[in-house]
């Protein structure tokens, strides 16, 4: 009798552990992904040449993009993880902001790749719309386009009876807005589609790129890179996708072992939804030479041991 009272306390304790062990994972992966962000940001605002070039101005939007989508996923994640209630017309706009972004991200890979190719096939006669001056046109319309789902489910949004979208105190999960069936299944339908046009467009320009690198017959460093970049460009679409299979692994998963679902569901979230976000500053601005230099510079550490090689 003793060790069932004891039962309770113990499943309480060991799930409040729990808890603190996935926020102090996700916390310090959070800052030093600022961090680095940060740093990049100075580092664009810092430097004139930058702003000349559509290519770096859309790795800058990419950025900002991914800040704002981990800011509003962290707070998402620890609101869920305290047990934080509120009203759906304080919550619908944090999702709002957090799908929205999600769906900015592979746009951007796109608009990227076709950016690339763009200055490939036109060096002389650059589309309007694709020089450094008016690529906000581009960012504008990516952004419009991001909207459209978080929008449909705000016009669909049905909550039950006896919850009232101004007073009533809800988990702030994205199920709150998809409540019902046909909601559900128009969301998959447009992410399908939407990551299957991207997919396609990300393809189609590398391998166009590959193929004109070969014919005009460039050194074989630059066809390795752009090989390097299809596979990155890939490997973060892949992990976006990712998302989308969380009810399968989630039940597949939990089947076949002892592990609770909420465990399986921060699995999913931080290795689809988090990673692909950190890996961004690695796979695109550390790679890039100029940016590198220029970062070493304005860190702190850096900047004591270059400062002496100059005097």
């Amino acid at each position: 009798m003793q060790n069932q009272s004891e039962l309770p306390g113990n499943m309480t304790s060991s799930k409040n552990v729990s808890i603190i062990v996935k926020v102090c994972v996700v916390i310090p992966f959070f800052c030093v992904f600022l961090y680095c962000i940060l740093l990049m940001l100075h580092t664009f605002a810092s430097h004139r040449q930058f702003f000349d070039s559509s290519r770096y101005i859309l790795f800058a939007y990419m950025l900002v993009n991914d800040t704002l989508q981990l800011l509003s996923s962290v707070l998402l994640f620890l609101f869920v993880m305290g047990s934080v209630n509120f009203a759906i017309v304080f919550c619908a706009p944090l999702l709002f902001l957090s799908t929205a972004t999600f769906q900015n991200g592979p746009l951007i890979l796109a608009a990227m790749s076709l950016e690339r190719y763009v200055a490939i096939f036109y060096p002389l006669q650059r589309p309007v719309s694709w020089r450094p001056e008016r690529i906000w046109v581009i960012i504008l319309s990516l952004w419009l386009v991001s909207c459209i789902l978080p929008t449909v489910d705000f016009i669909l949004l049905r909550p039950k009876a006896n919850i009232d979208v101004l007073s009533t105190p809800v988990i702030c999960k994205t199920a709150v807005l998809n409540s019902s069936p046909i909601q559900t299944l128009f969301k998959v339908v447009m992410n399908g589609l939407f990551f299957a046009l991207v997919a396609v467009v990300i393809l189609f320009t590398y391998i166009r790129i590959l193929l004109e690198t070969r014919k005009m017959r460039q050194d074989r460093v630059s066809v390795i890179k752009a090989l390097h970049t299809v596979v990155l460009h890939g490997f973060q679409l892949l992990l976006s996708v990712m998302v989308f299979t969380f009810p399968i692994t989630e039940n597949l998963i939990v089947l076949q072992a002892t592990w609770l679902q909420e465990h399986m569901a921060f699995l999913n979230y931080f290795c689809f939804v988090l990673l692909p976000r950190f890996l961004s500053p690695l796979i695109y601005g550390l790679r890039d030479e100029s940016l590198r230099n220029h970062m070493k510079r304005a860190m702190p550490c850096c900047r004591e041991r270059i400062s002496p090689h100059k005097t």
